[in-house]
């Protein structure tokens, strides 16, 4: 078992990750890297809740989190304007908008927290507990789930495709064209 001093450590560490990523999403200049601050932001608030002794949730959002981030930047890659989405853009719309959103949100947040009563008795049998929760959250869409996860990989693997020097429209060393709209138009 590990000690409380360890686990309070190590929740200021992922306390601190979460808060750095998550400012890094609307800092940076690209859309790939604003995904993947975002997956690292979400790791860390799962391995606080892991922490906090929600293994299931914690590890349910790190896994979800992950998919949907990976898929995110692999579509954001294969459709954005600019080449991978790395281009530097503007990330952030009505800054100030977003920012007096952002610090209310956050005070709201922390006076809850602060001022909160939170139950302080231990789960009763915490094993039972995650398992109604996995039963509610899966229930009778476990072929739902499987079909889903067999078509994000069939895209994952249909986007290293396109992306390869082969690309979509031919060699890209050759100079790859886009095909016309109807069939045997020239292309400009």
């Amino acid at each position: 078992m590990i000690g409380p001093l360890l686990v309070d450590a190590a929740f200021v560490v992922f306390a601190l990750l979460a808060i750095v990523t998550g400012y890094r999403v609307f800092r940076t200049d690209s859309m790939v890297r604003a995904a993947f601050y975002l997956l690292a932001s979400f790791a860390a608030v799962g391995g606080i809740m892991v922490l906090l002794g929600a293994e299931f949730l914690g590890m349910v959002l790190i896994l979800m989190m992950a998919g949907e981030m990976l898929v995110m930047a692999i579509v954001m890659v294969m459709y954005m304007m600019n080449p991978a989405g790395l281009n530097p853009m503007v990330m952030v719309h009505q800054n100030r908008v977003a920012a007096i959103a952002g610090l209310v949100a956050f005070l709201a947040l922390s006076a809850v927290g602060l001022a909160g009563e939170f139950p302080d008795q231990p789960v009763p049998d915490p094993a039972s507990a995650t398992e109604e929760l996995g039963r509610e959250l899966l229930g009778n869409s476990m072929l739902v789930f499987q079909t889903a996860g067999i078509t994000l990989l069939a895209t994952m693997i249909g986007a290293i495709a396109i992306a390869g020097s082969r690309g979509r429209y031919g060699s890209a060393d050759e100079g790859s064209v886009e095909p016309g709209l109807q069939p045997d138009e020239e292309v400009a």
